[in-house]
């Protein structure tokens, strides 16, 4: 293949995100983001709405209802497992309405057979790490005390899952390690367990994926620093415990409560994304504390392919269907 058929190296990451990064440390967002607004609208196999986690913050979470478990056939009132979503793209773009989630949930409520809570957390750099970890737990504590009837009615509050992709995958990985702190803090909400697709980890030393794809067309290596430079706490490298997978305070502590739990934790990657090896290294971390992983790691694909191919994103979710059954 000649150098001339391959795509051109992307120098500029704000271009690429269709970002600027203005002198307040805010960002001016002209991505096309299209968005779909929740619908109690009985045609469709799964039903939404919207709760409020914060309204000063201005968080919130949307809830997918499979209509099947509304239905007066339903004689056993079935409670469903609960998963608590976070979306990705770097802590600093989209959101929980953005179609390409709303889309990805709704098909894993109705094929799963699961109550699915997409928490819409606040965004980096107007709000860096830790408020998006800050926004998960406070989107658990809304849930274990809530009176919805979805949430009261519906749900099987000691099957409960944590799940994100990309930075979601993250923010449920670090709410993870806070939640085993304080069990009894959420109850009747029980954690069984992480759902974490390719998480986004980093830090200052490359990996050879990272160097491999250093040119990634979906996700440059360039594009993945400026979102944790736009992430972090102003003045912290990559190397930061909110970063870093083997840098914090209690780390190993919080690993052996896992593993005390008995929680179980998928780890979904793919060997074309930028940060396999990462999730690689994820994997034998919590290996080497004893935590039961589940490996889901496939040849071909690239970061986030299952928002672009419809069948990725059908074959990760029923992986996620056998995990939780």
């Amino acid at each position: 293949m000649s150098n001339q058929t391959l795509p051109p190296p992307i120098n500029d990451p704000y271009q690429y995100l269709k970002v600027q990064h203005n002198p307040n440390d805010t960002l001016t967002r002209n991505l096309e983001d299209p968005h779909t607004s929740p619908s109690l609208d009985t045609s469709l196999s799964v039903l939404t709405k919207d709760l409020t986690i914060n309204r000063s913050n201005q968080t919130w979470l949307r809830l997918f209802l499979p209509k099947k478990a509304t239905n007066v056939s339903n004689l056993n009132n079935k409670l469903l497992p609960l998963i608590v979503f976070f979306h990705g793209s770097g802590f600093i773009v989209l959101s929980a309405a953005s179609t390409m989630f709303h889309n990805f949930c709704a098909e894993m409520a109705e094929t799963v057979e699961a109550v699915v809570a997409s928490v819409d957390y606040r965004l980096a750099p107007e709000h860096r790490l830790p408020a998006a970890y800050d926004d998960a737990m406070e989107a658990l504590s809304l849930i274990r005390s809530s009176d919805d009837e979805w949430l009261t009615k519906y749900v099987d509050f000691s099957k409960c899952f944590l799940m994100g992709n990309s930075a979601g995958g993250t923010i449920a990985y670090h709410a993870g390690l806070r939640v085993v702190e304080k069990m009894n803090d959420l109850e009747p909400l029980k954690i069984q367990g992480l759902i974490l697709r390719q998480p986004f980890f980093g830090g200052t030393n490359r990996t050879e994926s990272e160097l491999r794809l250093e040119n990634d067309p979906v996700f440059p290596l360039c594009v993945s620093d400026l979102m944790w430079e736009l992430a972090l706490p102003i003045g912290v490298n990559r190397d930061h415990e909110y970063s870093n997978l083997r840098v914090g305070n209690g780390v190993d502590e919080k690993l052996a409560k896992i593993k005390d739990h008995e929680w179980r934790v998928l780890v979904s990657m793919n060997g074309g994304d930028p940060l396999v090896d990462r999730n690689k290294e994820l994997v034998k971390l919590l290996e080497e504390k004893g935590v039961e992983v589940v490996k889901d790691f496939q040849e071909d694909g690239f970061h986030g392919v299952e928002f672009f191919e419809l069948s990725k994103a059908k074959n990760f979710i029923e992986v996620v269907k056998g995990f939780i059954s």
